[in-house]
């Protein structure tokens, strides 16, 4: 049988249920301890989930159940009477009240405590290398510029960028060449070398796809960016140095503590699930 796909619901940023859902039709009624939620606010949803490719249905179902999730989190919290105080999350921006609700009920039910030195410790020691100074990238490109927003214009340039990486995959010799001949960055009088990169020098895109390549690796399909298609060779990786524990101490302590959060928060909204009276949702514990 068929395993139902699993549904992460975040609030506030914060994950709190992966629980399993099961395809339900689209456009039936949905109701939380009697609570009808309107399908414009599912629709609203919708647009923070991603439906797989021949899978319409999906993207609708998650926004049931992450409405679903939050309309439990705000009952819960009027139940106890919290008030709401919206906080500042940004230069001029506050949460909503309904933000601010689901955070001081989270915060009132969810209580974690820092891991003891040995539990950070044993954790390091489970494999020291994960914890490194940054790398560092050497890389040439070769840059199809376009506009990503202009499907015409962007499907030409990727066929264009797609023929000038078989080019030098088929001779790596000539990238250089190919780089100054076709290159729409100023690296193209270099060859399209663009010297020691940094995490963080460049377009999250384009460091991804560094972060995959093997030294003196050529990308084999072009990486788009806000720039356009890049034919991307990385020529020399150095590994950064593995951190000593004191060093990443806290680093290791915080992520441990945010997965304990992230696995009480699991629990309480469960706790709802199981309690409440759902149409229209299947949140299974």
């Amino acid at each position: 049988m068929t395993q139902p796909a699993r549904t992460v619901i975040a609030v506030n940023g914060r994950i709190v249920s992966g629980a399993p859902s099961a395809p339900r039709p689209i456009g039936g009624p949905v109701t939380v301890n009697g609570e009808v939620i309107p399908a414009a606010a599912i629709r609203a949803e919708t647009q923070h989930h991603a439906a797989p490719k021949g899978k319409p249905g999906a993207a609708w179902r998650s926004a049931v159940n992450a409405v679903v999730v939050r309309t439990l989190l705000l009952q819960e919290a009027r139940r106890r009477g919290l008030t709401p105080e919206p906080e500042e999350i940004g230069p001029g921006r506050y949460e909503t009240e309904e933000e601010a609700l689901t955070r001081a009920l989270l915060d009132a039910e969810v209580v974690t405590e820092a891991p003891d030195e040995a539990s950070v410790r044993a954790e390091w020691e489970r494999d020291p290398s994960r914890f490194r100074t940054p790398p560092l990238w050497e890389v040439s490109h070769i840059l199809v510029a376009c506009d990503p927003g202009d499907e015409a214009g962007r499907a030409a340039a990727h066929a264009r960028a797609s023929d000038l990486a078989a080019q030098a995959l088929s001779d790596p010799r000539t990238f250089a060449h190919l780089a100054r001949e076709h290159s729409a960055c100023d690296s193209k009088s270099s060859g399209g070398a663009l010297g020691q990169i940094r995490p963080g020098d460049c377009v999250p895109e384009f460091e991804a796809a560094l972060r995959r390549m093997a030294d003196g690796e050529i990308g084999r399909e072009p990486v788009l960016t806000r720039h356009g298609w890049h034919i991307i060779r990385l020529d020399a990786v150095a590994e950064g140095d593995v951190l000593p524990f004191e060093a990443v101490r806290q680093k290791i302590s915080d992520a441990m503590m945010k997965a304990a959060w992230s696995r009480a928060a699991r629990q309480f909204v469960d706790r709802l699930v199981q309690a409440a009276d759902l149409v229209g949702a299947d949140l299974e514990s």
